[in-house]
């Protein structure tokens, strides 16, 4: 039998969502209230895992909750939680356990014939052209009523009560057929824990995340709602992709991974012949520094055993291979991998950032760049067009923490002015003017004052990982720095400025609640936020800003003065519409900046 670690969350098994549902379900109203208490306190409590598979944990003196997930790992039927108090099943030990444990993902269906014609991921789902059914319509508007009261709480406040009803309306819309809807459902909650975890290590670090989670939950159902005819918004159960033939994959670059629950480790990222991104991840408990480890950890692909460093500078054939949906490539029975020659990055085509229809970037935005000057942790340069100096980004640290080589890297790259380079990174999602690189290399042509790497790093430098020195960097100095002034005023986009202020708006709505929503029209300069939104031509975002404040703001009462109802509805679609705004003016100006 092994413990975990003292002081860490336990490390429970995935519990289906409408078994916690259920649970909550039949606890009683005084012990519902106690149940966000409850679950906070098992993040300090240490879990037994058995060899037999079946974990345990120790609730008091008199109390033993015992976790026996199926032959799936997960916890899928109420008799597979069992508590030793009088009041089990109907008990708060048992509730809190499955509320602290993670939410499953849905299962697909059991498959009658093989997955051979499963479409890429990147294909259609072709689905009849005609909108929901009845059921359909009433199990969004379930969900709609449960995310809209999420919404008016905030994420921080949502407690366990309100995530089982939510993952209750989950179920439903599961029953019904709303895949997509269902999935978004589940990305709330897991965020709604996140944001809620005692310890801090799981909180979310960036409110744009939880904002566009809850947007696409709530735009979803809004339009299933309204009987929306588009197929799209049924979404389909996926499926793993497993390609006709072998896969021939290329190294790009490795990314350290700093997640939730103090996860840490590596992914290596691969693409192929027609340009589509793949990834080898190796994720596991130990935080940053695990992930500082992880980057020359071997990485095992059935009976095929290399390493992150060498992988990402070779190439990879697999046969047989099953890819997530996500781009994964899974381990599966079958697969088979050899090791192949890699390919430098002048043979690849790395695109500059564009904004699909949800607003959303590529995963890797790749683009040449002059370095203008440091700006602390972070560099000042301008995007290399082709043409002359183009619109001006800073590049800052991917990762902060000492057992990583970012910040170092940048310092030094900062350090020299006028150098040109190749970057390969992530554009921040909060501050599109902001690239977090994760791999630079040198500028093809002739006399450039770039980068010179060794010849066995494939001209790439993994900025977490490999360690630039001044043997990388030219013998002469590129020349003196010009001032960054210009640069910094032309990096206030407005994006950033007046933009942000509808941005705040909308995150705070999420974190803080319909509350924290109604401060800022309560505040004597409010005219001041929509009067410089307008001097930015944003005249929309301006009135959305001031009816978003307005409606959270307003508190229905009748004749008497008592509270008489409430109109979650209105707020939330209030919300959507500003937020929906939001992510296509964005997206747009995103388009703009990396497109000039």
């Amino acid at each position: 039998m092994t413990r975990s670690r003292p002081g860490t969350a336990p490390s429970l098994p995935p519990v289906a969502p409408e078994v916690f549902a259920a649970a909550v379900e039949g606890l009683s109203t005084r012990l519902r209230r106690r149940l966000d208490a409850a679950v906070e306190s098992l993040a300090a409590t240490s879990a037994d895992a058995a060899e037999d598979g079946t974990y345990g944990i120790r609730c008091g003196e008199d109390a033993l909750v015992t976790l026996t997930p199926g032959p799936s790992g997960t916890i899928t039927s109420p008799d597979q939680a069992r508590c030793t108090c009088l009041l089990s099943p109907r008990c708060l030990h048992r509730t809190a356990a499955l509320g602290a444990a993670p939410v499953a993902d849905p299962a697909p269906p059991a498959e009658t014939a093989p997955p051979a014609q499963t479409p890429p991921p990147t294909a259609p789902v072709a689905l009849p052209a005609r909108g929901p059914s009845a059921g359909q319509v009433r199990a969004a508007e379930g969900l709609w009523t449960a995310a809209a009261a999420v919404l008016a709480a905030g994420m921080t406040a949502a407690g366990a009560v309100a995530q089982a009803e939510l993952l209750r309306a989950a179920h439903t819309a599961r029953l019904a057929g709303l895949h997509r809807a269902e999935g978004a459902a589940l990305d709330v909650v897991r965020h709604l824990r996140d944001a809620r975890d005692p310890q801090g290590a799981h909180r979310v670090q960036r409110p744009a995340q939880s904002v566009a989670a809850l947007r696409e939950l709530l735009l979803v159902t809004h339009r299933l709602k309204a009987a929306d005819p588009d197929p799209g918004l049924i979404g389909a159960v996926v499926h793993h992709h497993r390609p006709d033939g072998p896969l021939r994959l290329y190294g790009v670059c490795r990314e350290p991974v700093v997640g939730p629950g103090a996860l840490g480790g590596v992914l290596t990222h691969l693409v192929d012949d027609a340009g589509n991104w793949y990834t080898l991840p190796d994720v596991a408990p130990g935080g940053p520094e695990r992930a500082g480890r992880a980057g020359t950890a071997h990485v095992a692909v059935r009976s095929f055993l290399s390493d992150h460093e060498r992988l990402s500078r070779g190439g990879l054939v697999v046969t047989g291979a099953v890819v997530a949906p996500d781009g994964r490539l899974l381990a599966e029975p079958g697969v088979r991998a050899t090791f192949a020659a890699g390919r430098p990055w002048a043979g690849f085509a790395f695109a500059a950032a564009a904004a699909d229809r949800t607003g959303d970037a590529p995963p890797l935005t790749g683009c040449d760049v002059e370095i203008v000057a440091a700006d602390g942790e972070a560099v000042l340069a301008r995007i290399d067009t082709g043409d002359g100096p183009g619109p001006a980004v800073r590049l800052a640290p991917a990762h902060r923490h000492p057992a990583l080589a970012h910040t170092a890297n940048l310092r030094r790259l900062g350090a020299c002015p006028g150098l040109r380079v190749r970057v390969l990174g992530r554009v921040d999602p909060d501050r599109v003017t902001t690239l977090r690189p994760l791999a630079v290399g040198p500028v093809p042509g002739p006399g450039a004052a770039t980068l010179r790497l060794p010849e066995d790093w494939r001209d790439r430098a993994d900025l977490g990982y490999d360690r630039l020195c001044d043997a990388h960097f030219p013998a002469a100095a590129p020349g003196p720095a010009p001032s960054p002034a210009p640069l910094a005023a032309a990096d206030a986009s407005p994006v950033d400025s007046p933009l942000r202020r509808v941005r705040d708006l909308v995150e705070l709505a999420v974190t803080g609640g319909r509350r924290a929503t109604a401060e800022p029209a309560r505040d004597s300069d409010r005219g001041a936020h929509a009067a410089a939104l307008r001097r930015g031509g944003f005249a929309t975002g301006a009135d959305l800003f001031a009816a978003l404040g307005a409606v959270a703001a307003r508190r229905p009462r009748d004749a008497f003065g008592r509270p008489a109802g409430d109109d979650l509805d209105q707020y939330a679609a209030q919300w959507l519409a500003t937020a929906v705004y939001l992510t296509g003016t964005e997206a747009a100006l995103r388009r703009d900046l990396w497109h000039r």
